[in-house]
């Protein structure tokens, strides 16, 4: 069974997700959710589900607290599930190609520092795109510049906003992300 750690920043609605995908499998176990910021929700459904949950700020040393506990609990592959920060060197050398994460647009456009949630919905709208989506890829040591895994599009409406823009996305979000991870991960299972 290959264990999974999901990092998050935000209310984690994509962790959950897998959390209810992953525990009818007997090929992944959702080992770890980390996140970034206070999660009470989460942290209780971790609690029920006896999955660990880990909060603390990103600085260096809770950096090498993470890496510590994700050897510790055995993980396999680090998925990041709106996980706003940048992955340090090492936990791309530890887990080399073995880190995926998940982009609220079709990347290349609309990526890198700061392009997230909100921001990312208003510049597309701004941009007057026909079409945006959402982008599962490989980390490396850039921000969303890692090789893309697939890619997901809804058509954009000439009354769109990126508040309908955004509840476009996050359907795309539940009904891909968890399914395209576990491609990857068992691939001969797909």
């Amino acid at each position: 069974m290959l264990k999974i750690a999901i990092f998050i920043s935000g209310e984690g609605s994509n962790a959950v997700k897998m959390l209810d995908n992953y525990s009818k499998s007997n090929a992944i176990e959702v080992a770890l959710i980390y996140s970034s910021r206070p999660n009470k929700h989460l942290k209780a459904l971790c609690k029920q589900l006896g999955v660990v949950f880990h909060y603390s700020l990103w600085n260096e040393n809770e950096k090498i607290n993470l890496l510590e506990l994700c050897k510790k609990l055995s993980i396999d592959w680090v998925i990041l599930a709106g996980f706003l920060k940048l992955i340090p060197e090492s936990f791309l050398t530890h887990f080399p190609n073995k880190m995926i994460n998940i982009h609220p647009a079709l990347l290349p456009k609309f990526g890198g520092k700061g392009m997230y949630g909100m921001h990312v919905h208003n510049a597309v709208i701004h941009a007057k795109e026909v079409e945006s989506g959402i982008t599962i890829h490989y980390v490396n040591g850039s921000y969303d510049e890692g090789q893309i895994i697939a890619q997901f599009k809804v058509a954009i409406s000439e009354e769109e906003t990126p508040e309908t823009l955004a509840v476009k996305i996050r359907a795309l979000e539940h009904k891909h992300f968890s399914d395209s991870v576990a491609k990857v991960l068992i691939p001969s299972r797909h």
